[in-house]
């Protein structure tokens, strides 16, 4: 992949007009954008589908959690639209159903802990076990379910990758460029970082989305995936 194809940008606006405003400022900065819930409750999934059919690559983050048959339901339907990756919670019989279902191409990327958790979230979740061994547990089961693909916080990526080896795409949110604030999120890293700790692809939504010059800053970005040594 060439370095720009590595971000993924996460395109957090509340209308489609505004993600049309947004890629055009980009332009071919940018070739991958992540729709999700805010978009797609907003007339998103035709914007994904219409973006797909311009050339540019769809990740469509809807992250799927249901009995198996509603999943791979959803699952067939999102298949049509034309989308590169698509978002299942990493639960065994979830991923199962979405592996099943899927098919036109699309890939399954399956959620391990959402980067706004911590240790003290999951345990007041019910969970015993720390954000480190629920991520290693879900990418094992991952890799031998036959995801696509995993959804992974930077901090957890250098042993996810051990855990699947090459088999698997490593998905990261939660990077921020130098100087940017953490926001809601925990488990951060910068975008180099990322690469070097082994993910292949890097979603970036606000440091992008609020910069005064989006482009500039993708482009920044960018510069810093091409100078990073990705982990092997």
């Amino acid at each position: 992949m060439q370095p720009h194809e590595r971000l993924i940008v996460a395109l957090d606006v509340p209308s489609v007009e505004a993600a049309q405003a947004m890629v055009a400022r980009l332009g071919d900065a940018v070739s991958f954008y992540k729709i999700g819930y805010q978009l797609v409750f907003a007339g998103g999934l035709a914007y994904a589908e219409k973006l797909a059919r311009s050339g540019k690559r769809v990740f469509l983050d809807l992250k799927l959690h249901d009995i198996g048959n509603t999943v791979a339901a959803g699952v067939k339907s999102v298949a049509g639209l034309g989308a590169t990756f698509l978002t299942v919670h990493a639960y065994p019989q979830t991923m199962q159903a979405a592996v099943a279902a899927r098919e036109r191409g699309l890939r399954i990327l399956a959620v391990t802990v959402l980067t706004s958790f911590n240790d003290a979230d999951l345990a007041a979740a019910g969970y015993a076990a720390t954000v480190g061994e629920v991520v290693a547990r879900r990418a094992a089961q991952a890799r031998d379910i036959g995801v696509d693909g995993l959804v992974c916080s930077p901090e957890e990526a250098a042993n996810v990758r051990r855990i699947v080896g090459d088999a698997l795409t490593l998905v990261t949110p939660g990077i921020r460029p130098a100087g940017a604030g953490a926001g809601d999120q925990k488990r951060i890293a910068a975008p180099g970082a990322a690469i070097a700790a082994g993910a292949d692809y890097l979603v970036v939504g606000r440091p992008i989305l609020a910069a005064p010059d989006p482009k500039a800053t993708a482009e920044a970005i960018v510069a810093e995936i091409a100078g990073a040594s990705p982990q092997r």
